[in-house]
Parts: structure tokens; sequence; C-alpha cells
């Protein structure tokens, strides 16, 4: 068996015939043995160096040897099975729950928000009407803030596990196969409902149970070991998996009040970039992109001032969403449909914030990031009076100048000009005001222009509390039988690294 790497162009599929023509000089065996050849795509990016290709590394082997196909173990009826409580029904609590199922645990899954299809109600209100559902919104919610927050799912490293078992679970209940193999996967917020969907159908029909509507309240560890978590009713298990996001500020809350060990975590915080997406195509097709070739995206991280500044979920012809989950706050994320066709490219651009960095918000200890996450959102909120976007062109921005006028934007709400480099704290909007020009000359010629449009803010990166846990038994330390799992409890960034953080933590129950 050999790994072989075969080109074609975009717009064009590449075939059986080809690539068994690329093997058999690969393997070094006769052209007439070339149908019988076997071959698995391992893997198909895009290049855009030179001519506009598909780059596909290919696994290819002759008729007697084996190419390992990746299975998934089967679903157990888990009906009279122990429970194991599940508080959040997004990436981290849907794997962990069929992770579960094949190892015969019954997965009880708390989720404080609605079911996936009636949480578009709510998204709906608060993008027209502005009104912000606390517990059914773009982060809260079955599936979770992935679910409409574009369905990108980057992560490829192996070392939180084998991504295998994600990827091909999606698969399974109704994501596009070409996930499997593409350097970039993308399932998009028109279908991640219904794969979100199925899954929780999957779980109760093997015996497990959703709770919709069921906000936990409270964690009491019983004499005998077990847990007690309320959420409208009490529920008892002697395992619990923390699974609630990094948006839940009140379980924070209640670990802090509780004296349960939490620890202040750094952060990204910054704009979202909006962009023409024609223009992201120009530039990063070098003029040669084509309405066949697929939408372009970006990523970048630089340093500046000895902080890191980055790009976060980049939306490819994708639209501006309010992601706020209590009244009087503003954040913003970004989405994209399936087929990436809207008129807009956005991007969060992001600063790396550390504890030490806004000593005046010590005296909240491991909260400390929290506070001042809340407190720039009820600026940004403040300043506007509404859920429309404090916004302000990328070069008047550098420029530390008002703008005259502002871009038309993808984001519902509305935006009002606004002196974004005024409004951000001076520790982000001096590292924006150097980064911009720097991707625009040196990574992305034509980025840093005036058609570009910034609005705040992008809080919600990842989560700026962490809940320890043992590296090892992956338990709380003072709560045995307690897991924390995935972005909300700083463990994860992302919808694969979450599903994987919970498979994790099922398996080691």
């Amino acid at each position: 068996m050999k790994e072989i790497e075969v080109t074609c162009k975009l717009g064009k599929e590449l075939s059986a015939d080809e690539i068994q023509t690329a093997a058999v000089k690969a393997l070094g065996v006769s052209p007439k043995m070339k149908q019988q050849l076997k071959y698995r795509i391992v893997r198909r990016s895009i290049d855009a160096r030179n001519d506009i290709l598909y780059r596909y590394r290919i696994e290819v082997a002759k008729p007697d040897e084996v190419l390992q196909e990746y299975t998934l173990e089967e679903y157990q009826n888990v009906a009279s099975a122990e429970p194991v409580i599940i508080i959040g029904a997004g990436p981290a609590g849907m794997f962990a729950g069929l992770r579960l199922l094949m190892r015969g645990f019954k997965p009880v899954i708390l989720e404080r928000g609605k079911d996936v299809h009636a949480r578009k109600f709510d998204m709906a209100k608060l993008s027209t009407e502005g009104v912000v559902n606390p517990d059914s919104n773009y982060c809260f919610g079955e599936g979770g803030a992935g679910t409409f927050s574009d369905g990108k799912l980057y992560t490829r490293s192996s070392k939180r596990g084998d991504i295998r078992e994600v990827l091909h679970q999606l698969v399974r209940f109704g994501a596009d196969p070409s996930i499997l193999i593409d350097a970039h996967p993308h399932i998009g917020s028109d279908k991640l409902p219904i794969v979100v969907e199925n899954i929780r159908k999957c779980i109760i029909e093997h015996g497990g149970e959703y709770h919709f509507d069921s906000r936990v309240t409270d964690i009491e560890r019983r004499p005998d070991g077990a847990f007690d978590v309320t959420a409208g009713e009490v529920y008892t298990a002697r395992k619990v998996i923390l699974a609630t996001g990094h948006s839940a500020r009140d379980i924070y809350e209640m670990f802090d009040r509780k004296g349960w060990e939490l620890q202040a975590k750094g952060f990204a915080l910054g704009v979202r970039v909006e962009h023409p997406q024609s223009l992201i195509n120009k530039i990063q097709y070098h003029g040669k992109y084509q309405p066949y070739m697929p939408t372009a995206e970006y990523s970048f991280v630089t340093q500046v001032l000895d902080r890191g500044v980055f790009s976060f979920c980049m939306c490819p012809g994708g639209i501006l969403v309010p992601a706020a989950t209590a009244e009087g706050e503003l954040v913003l994320n970004g989405m994209s449909n399936s087929q990436r066709n809207s008129k807009w490219a956005n991007s969060g651009v992001v600063v790396q914030i550390e504890p030490e960095d806004f000593p005046e918000y010590a005296q909240y200890g491991p909260l400390a990031l929290l506070r001042f996450q809340q407190d720039i959102e009820k600026k940004m909120f403040e300043y506007t009076g509404s859920l429309k976007a404090p916004a302000q062109r990328m070069m008047d921005f550098c420029r530390r100048i008002p703008s005259a006028n502002l871009p038309k934007s993808s984001y519902h709400p509305g935006v009002e000009n606004a002196p974004l480099h005024e409004l951000l704290p001076e520790h982000v909007s001096l590292r924006l005001k150097y980064a911009f020009p720097e991707i625009g000359n040196k990574k992305m010629h034509g980025y840093y222009t005036n058609d570009a449009l910034l609005l705040g803010v992008e809080s919600r990166t990842s989560s700026p509390v962490r809940i320890p846990r043992d590296p090892e038994t992956l338990e709380h330390p003072q709560l045995p039988g307690l897991y924390p799992c995935g972005e909300g409890a700083g463990y994860a960034g992302g919808i694969v690294s979450s599903a994987l953080d919970g498979i994790n933590c099922a398996a080691k129950i």
C-alpha cells in the first residue's frame, strides 16, 4: 500500500480511471491490473498558488492488500441502563451521549434551551425585534452555538482523539460525505439542524432521554457520592458530564458561590470584519476566480506588541448575527449556509487577552475576565441603545478618524456609525490598528481597504473561565464523578474539538 498525490482542475471530477492509472505507476504493477487496484481518498484541498487545482491524497493498494475502512461501533439499547446526566446538548453533550450509547450507559441530556427547530423562532425575534430569550438564542438550545454558526469543522489534529469518529457520526446522521476528505470541511447552518435532530432521535430510540427548557439551577453532592441536579425537577446520577458551552455564565457563578474551584483563563476579543465576498475571491484566487470555484476563505495569525492577533470563525459567503444571551448586551457572530452564497465574507479578528492585562478586574478572582467580557458587551449595547452594531470602516479605524458613511452590511439589526477605535479597550484597539495594514501589505493584498466594515464586538471566542479537572480522570478535583467538558469548561474550541472532548469524558466513565 502507498499514499499518492493526484491533482485535477477545479470544476472537474477526479475519475476512478485517473486514480488507478496513477496507482499503476506508484505500485509498479502491470497496466493490465489497473482496474483491480484498490484506492481510498484520504484528503482533498485547494491549491491556489499557480493554476487553481484540487490536490488529492489517496491510499492505493494491490488486489491482495487490505485498505482499512473506518467503522463505527454499534449503539446499545440503554433504556434500563445506569444513567449519566449530561448538562448541555451542544457538540460535547451530543457526542458524549452517542459514545455512552456504544458503551451501555443511558444518557440523560438536560438542555436549558429549546429543540433545534423551536430555537429558530427565538433567533428570528432576536434579529428582527431585538428580543433576547436568555435560554434560547444563537448560543443556547439544541446543538449549541455551532449549529447556527456556520458548521465549520476545522479541527484536523488527532491530538485530542480520533476525529474520524466525529466526522463519520455526522455523515451517519445526514452530513455530506465530502466532510470526510475535505481539508476544511463545512456543513452549513441550513443543514446542521437536520443532523442535530437525527442525533437526538437516535439517542431517544436507544433508550436515552432529552429534556428541553431544563436550565440547571443547582448541583448537589449526596452523601452516597451521587449527584442531584436541579433543572425544574431533580435528576440523580453517579456521573455528570458538564457540557454547558462558553456562555453559561450562571454555571460559573454557581461554582464560585459554592466554593468549587475555578480558574481565570485568557480569551480573545475584537471585531467582526466584513468584506465583499467578491474581493476575498479575487485576493485568494489571485484574480482567477470563476463561479464554479468554491467561495474563498482566509485565516491568519500574527504577533503585535507581544500578543497574538488572529482571524476567528471565518464565514465565506456568510452573514452576521446577534449572539447576545442577556438583555442589555451586544455581541456578534457569523454563519454561512451550505452554499456560502451571500455577497459578504465575515470573520472575527481578535486579540489575545490574559488576566494580567486588566488588573482592575482582579477583585473578581476567577471571574475576572468574565466580568471584563460582560462590561465590553454592555458598553457596545449602551452606545447604540439597541442590537444595532457600532461600526466603522477599516482604514478609518486604523487612522482613528470617524467614517463619513458606512457600506451595506449583512447584519440584520443594522449598524450605527461609531468610533470603534475608542469603544474598544486600548489593548485591543492599538493591536488591531497595526494588524490590519500588516495583513493587507504582507499576506492578503487588498484586504486593508475602506470597503471593509468593522463591527463590535466579537467577544465569545472561547470561555474566559476554566473549570479544572484531573488530567487523567477528567473529573473535577473536588467533585469525583463530575466531568467538566468542552468549550464551557475551557478544554475545546469548536465543533470537532468539543465533540472529541465529549467522547473522551464519556470514555472515562
